[in-house]
């Protein structure tokens, strides 16, 4: 909460008590106490009132005339009128509980605080559209139409941008963003308020900013987000790994993102759609899902070579090393990059809390990291054997480690403004699920596609319960 915030708080709670105040500081506390909340409250309406606060401003309201109109009287020379304490008692009660609604609210839905990445380098980021001409768009019936893929990139970029052009969670303009928000909204079933606060937080990001160039060319990821998650779902880790070196592609999927545009049109998950309720139809459903999303991993590298090559146009051409690329992804996403590392021109790839049941993933060549939480464990009993069983059949080494009290969004920026329930985040906190992510995952793509010396198993250990598949 801001210090105007905590002040209308702090306000109005004086006003709920100040019937229990000694009778000789009972007046001069009343009107401080109620001119600090009049101009407290100008300030919040003035500035931009966060719907948190609307309880407080309530209590206000209704506080106000109660602590100040037998002030008032008495300086009148009036008897002021005193409700019974045995009524004025419960009355109290439920003043301070609406009262506590706001900073309640605050602490369980807070506007994101997107932590500085840790790298040497400032982050730059743009989004572009690729189309397939090779590919029909699955989800049209109209035969002409080609699968399109908007897909934005995290780079390293030159220090010293302005701090004006950092991007709104991910997005050019607070508008762009608040429609994303509100789409993810819809996709969770939430009410789309409790979110707003969301859109007003800015990355470290810079749109557009120049990339480095006097480090070489930088290792690629290419990264797919859960099911009907966006390409600023996973911001943090994006912009850490771009800070450390790496060109991240993060996707939309068309018609699964919960927003995404395609030639300036709007596109909306249709994924509520494909639950049909037949066991059969529903796993073919999967399948499905996870087929085209690998496929839109795969054009995708193969649109960052062209990008390198300089055969279509953005801010990192010639600065890809896509020959050392990841795929990764997180829930669906990670399925999804397990299906894509069929193309062996990933040298690495990374699940992050995906299950794989339905998936039809099959054994791959390149080493792989498999990140699993307790609550998705408990959640699925079929979760690590189905990862176990990939890994242990793919020729190189692989990795799955289970990092301890987190929850399956605690690796994604909901974390950083859902609220803290074990069942959603686990018990480790907003930040510390991203943080040990961040660690673990760049451990080993320096390893992988680096060739950092150290042991990886060693290094993953440090962040939690590591199963080595040799």
């Amino acid at each position: 909460m801001s210090p105007w915030e905590i002040l209308a708080v702090l306000s109005t709670a004086v006003l709920a008590l100040v019937r229990w105040f000694p009778a000789g500081v009972r007046r001069p506390v009343a009107l401080a106490a109620a001119a600090v909340a009049v101009v407290v409250t100008a300030i919040l309406v003035v500035s931009g009132l966060r719907w948190q606060l609307v309880p407080v401003l309530a209590g206000t309201a209704i506080a106000l005339p109660f602590a100040v109109v037998p002030v008032l009287r008495q300086r009148a020379g009036q008897r002021p009128r005193r409700v019974r304490w045995w009524l004025a008692l419960p009355g109290t009660a439920a003043m301070l509980a609406l009262i506590s609604v706001g900073p309640l609210a605050a602490w369980a839905l807070p506007t994101p605080v997107f932590p500085a990445p840790s790298g040497p380098y400032a982050v730059g980021t743009t989004v572009l559209e690729w189309t397939d001409p090779e590919r029909p768009e699955p989800f049209t019936a109209d035969p002409g139409d080609r699968r399109t893929v908007p897909v934005q990139l995290w780079y390293p970029a030159q220090a010293g941008q302005a701090k004006a052009a950092r991007s709104f969670q991910g997005a050019r303009t607070a508008q762009e963003a608040r429609d994303v928000q509100n789409a993810l909204a819809d996709s969770f079933g939430i009410p789309r308020f409790l979110a707003s606060d969301v859109t007003s937080a800015r990355t470290a990001a810079v749109f557009d900013a120049p990339v480095v160039e006097d480090s070489g060319k930088f290792p690629v990821i290419v990264f797919s987000p859960g099911l009907s998650g966006v390409r600023t779902s996973n911001i943090v880790l994006a912009q850490e790994w771009a800070s450390r070196g790496y060109v991240v592609a993060t996707l939309d999927h068309p018609y699964d993102s919960a927003l995404t545009s395609t030639g300036g049109k709007p596109v909306r998950s249709r994924n509520q759609d494909a639950v049909t309720g037949d066991p059969e139809k529903d796993r073919r459903a999967v399948k499905a899902n996870v087929d085209v999303r690998a496929a839109d991993i795969r054009f995708v590298l193969s649109q960052l070579e062209r990008l390198d090559r300089g055969e279509v146009t953005g801010p990192a051409a010639g600065f890809l090393d896509t020959r050392r690329a990841a795929a990764v992804g997180h829930s669906r996403g990670g399925a999804a990059a397990l299906a894509a590392a069929q193309d062996t021109r990933f040298r690495a790839v990374i699940n992050i809390d995906g299950g794989l049941r339905d998936a039809g993933v099959r054994p791959f060549p390149q080493p792989a990291l498999a990140i699993t939480s307790p609550v998705s464990v408990r959640e699925n009993a079929d979760f690590v054997s189905d990862l176990d069983d990939v890994l242990t059949a793919g020729s190189a080494t692989s990795y799955r480690l289970s990092i301890p009290d987190t929850g399956h969004l605690s690796f994604t920026d909901a974390a950083l403004y859902f609220p803290p329930l074990p069942s959603l985040l686990g018990t480790v906190g907003r930040t510390e699920g991203l943080r040990v992510t961040a660690e673990a995952t760049t451990a080993f793509l320096d390893s992988a596609l680096r060739g950092r010396s150290g042991d990886p198993a060693e290094q993953l250990r440090a962040h939690g319960d590591l199963t080595v598949h040799e």
